[in-house]
């Protein structure tokens, strides 16, 4: 919104249909733009409306701040400020901002609308929720903070009701900003303590730091509430609980609720870490250690379940005289920095202390404007000087100041009202006074059984109170012995060992011992069988020396036998080809595993190629690996000429691998007598000629006459030279 716009809203009254509804705004029109038709929910500070961008004809959320923030410049500057940062962040787990405005006494801010109920309502509902669905609801809930750390945006207000779940399960944040815009210049320094208690971070509470690192804090005790279905520090009021988010660490889930993986406990007490430095380094960072986590634990993808928002009571508006006053413990508001109970009633109740203050202190200060009380679910600001005085009350008293104390009398049953707004100035009331010698008897009564009580404590803690007894877990699961060690105060270190007898999974013992003494903290080394070893797995082509290795890590012995030892055509000559017995197979602890090795290709067989041409037996020569070559011809009377005598080396011999792969191949040279019958005597001679046989004729032969007989006869196998006996006639 530019500047004119700005100038022109706080110039004019207000729409006349906002003007007519009144406080209620049911039916009103924004801006001529904005008509407001339902109340989806109401706090201190402000109400949110089902509404309709008349001029998109869209529905949207719209947020009303309490009317007495429209005459606060600074704040309206603020509101617009921080809107414009929120519009900026474009993610589907944020809430979208598509206004904001000031339309009279209205400063109100258009949204997205989520139909839905919130992570609160869920809670509600279910109590506690199984890991992998709040893993389901973090998912989204960290990559919209990651979104806006990269943004530079801090949310400063993370808590389940800011985390919507509208239809399909879809999660959203919403609300980025909002508190710091609330909160007066005044309530952005280190003396305020800004936010909702119960979700503070350390630095928040000490210096009124808010960083991404902060965020993930508030995120991780939202984590923590999800799987145990309450915060992690509870308390009579909202310093108590403060205090305890800046002197005490977080407690894992499982140390509450059974059942929670060791993994996810780890991962919440490292997000909730006091020293900012050691948590992750915003939304994206944590983000990433959760989806590791969840697939190291192998959890299932959930569908985040739909919830409803709980009727809102609109017969019963806040009074505009009575904003101030508390409306639910999930409601988001300011709360003035009072040292009272702040789940009491604020107005004409009796309001116990958080602690005795000094004769000089005054109970009730003025509130910053526009901030109101509230539960330990409520945005808040309180003044860091009240923190202080519980600290340094704490610091003569071991114990956490958690319970109530003694009220003065200026504040009690018979009081008046109680106002959280400015004091209007007065006359200042008489002096009290002084006191009683019984009553100095009773105070130094009461100061001699604290100190006592300190002493006793001390007493209790450097003698037996620093111990615990290490729990007797052998036999139990593994799960269940974490938990009851973690019960003891001590912290398990769980160490597999094979065992042949003992399944896996269940608990060998404890270092120390069940039933010692040990110092609260300390380690306790957890033993839990692995179960019987297992054959490990080996990639053929190992080298020995690996196998070796993976075969003693099993806790089984390797040996070699050359006797098992096989020939392979595709695995390296003396690298592994398998064990024996196979992988998988559970043995007794140290029992024997053969390598098996490869004494490379088998040799080959020279194959029979006799009786085949020259060309043939050539070729499957050369397809077994061989390389042939032509041996000296031979004469043989029952294989044809120019087919295959035999070979050398012969037929089924094996050749090794590395041996000479020549084979000679000796062909037949034998030449098979044509039939001469009723040839002339030329023609005889010509048909011999080419065969390298010559013609030989009887005594009484006609040199011209036909052939009736010959010898050899036809068909027989003769050497080349040889002469065929004729008659002719």
């Amino acid at each position: 919104m530019d500047g004119g716009r700005h100038a022109r809203r706080r110039g004019s009254v207000r729409s006349t249909t906002v003007a007519d509804k009144g406080p209620g705004l049911i039916g009103a029109l924004l801006e001529q733009r904005y008509r407001v038709d339902a109340l989806l929910a109401r706090g201190g500070m402000s109400a949110v409306y089902r509404g309709l961008d008349t001029r998109l004809d869209r529905p949207v959320a719209i947020k009303v701040m309490d009317s007495r923030f429209a005459d606060d410049k600074s704040f309206v500057e603020r509101f617009e400020r921080e809107a414009r940062s929120a519009a900026k962040i474009h993610h589907p787990n944020v809430v979208a901002v598509h206004d904001q405005g000031l339309d009279g006494e209205h400063v109100y801010l258009v949204m997205e609308l989520v139909s839905g109920g919130t992570l609160r309502d869920l809670l509600a509902q279910r109590g506690t929720l199984p890991a992998p669905l709040a893993v389901a609801i973090m998912e989204p809930v960290l990559a919209a903070l990651g979104a806006a750390h990269e943004a530079g945006l801090i949310h400063r207000d993370v808590k389940p009701e800011n985390v919507l779940i509208g239809a399909g399960g879809v999660v959203k944040v919403a609300d980025f900003g909002l508190v710091r815009a609330v909160a007066s210049p005044g309530t952005t320094k280190s003396s305020v303590i800004l936010g909702t208690v119960s979700y503070l971070s350390p630095e928040q509470v000490e210096a009124g730091t808010a960083t991404a690192r902060g965020d993930v804090y508030s995120a991780g005790i939202v984590f923590y509430e999800m799987l145990t279905g309450s915060t992690p520090y509870n308390g009579d009021n909202a310093l108590s609980v403060a205090y305890r988010h800046v002197n005490e660490d977080m407690p894992a889930p499982g140390s509450s609720t059974p059942g929670i993986p060791a993994l996810l406990d780890d991962l919440v007490v490292r997000a909730t870490r006091r020293d900012p430095e050691s948590r992750p380094a915003d939304g994206a960072a944590f983000l990433r250690e959760l989806r590791s986590v969840r697939e190291q634990l192998a959890l299932p993808r959930m569908r985040v379940p739909v919830v409803e928002a709980p009727p809102i009571d609109v017969a019963a508006p806040v009074p505009p005289a009575e904003v101030a006053a508390p409306v639910g413990e999930d409601s988001t508001r300011s709360v003035a920095p009072v040292l009272a109970d702040p789940e009491a009633t604020v107005r004409n109740m009796p309001v116990p202390n958080l602690a005795v203050p000094p004769p000089d202190a005054t109970v009730m200060r003025q509130a910053p404007t526009g901030f109101s009380g509230g539960g330990p679910q409520g945005t808040r600001a309180m003044l860091r000087s009240d923190l202080e005085k519980v600290i340094d009350s704490a610091a003569a008293n071991p114990m956490p100041p958690t319970g109530p104390h003694p009220v003065p009398h200026h504040v009690g049953p018979h009081s008046g009202p109680i106002h959280s707004g400015p004091i209007h100035a007065g006359p200042p009331p008489p002096p009290p006074p002084p006191p009683s010698r019984t009553k100095k008897i009773i105070g130094w009564g009461v100061a001699g059984a604290v100190v006592l009580a300190v002493l006793v404590t001390s007493l209790w803690w450097f003698t037996s109170g620093r111990y615990t007894e290490v729990p007797l877990v052998q036999g139990k699961d593994s799960a269940t012995a974490e938990q009851a060690i973690r019960a003891a105060d001590l912290n398990p270190n769980v160490t597999t060992v094979r065992h042949n007898d003992i399944a896996a999974g269940e608990v060998i013992g404890t270092e120390p011992g069940g039933g010692t003494e040990a110092l609260r903290g300390d380690e306790v080394k957890l033993i839990v069988s692995a179960g019987r070893p297992v054959v490990p797995d080996v990639a053929a082509g190992s080298t020995v020396e690996q196998a070796e290795q993976l075969v003693r890590a099993a806790e089984l012995q390797p040996q070699r036998d050359d006797g098992k030892n096989v020939f392979d055509e595709q695995v390296a000559k003396g690298t592994v080809v398998r064990l024996d017995p196979p992988p998988g197979t559970k043995l007794q602890l140290g029992q024997r595993v053969i390598i098996v090795l490869s004494k490379g290709p088998a040799p080959k067989p020279v194959p029979d190629v006799r009786n085949k041409t020259r060309e043939e037996a050539f070729k499957a020569l050369q397809d077994q690996g061989f390389e042939p070559f032509d041996g000296t011809a031979e004469f043989s009377a029952d294989v044809e000429g120019g087919r295959v005598i035999r070979t050398d080396p012969a037929p089924g011999t094996k050749i090794a691998p590395d041996a000479s792969k020549r084979v000679a191949v000796v062909v037949s040279n034998a030449v098979t007598v044509p039939d001469l019958s009723n040839k002339t005597v030329p023609d005889a001679q010509a048909t011999l000629a080419p065969l390298g046989l010559e013609l030989d004729l009887g005594v009484f032969t006609n040199p011209n006459g036909i052939i009736r007989a010959q010898n050899p006869p036809p068909g027989t196998k003769v050497q080349r030279g040889t002469k065929i006996g004729a008659f002719a006639f």
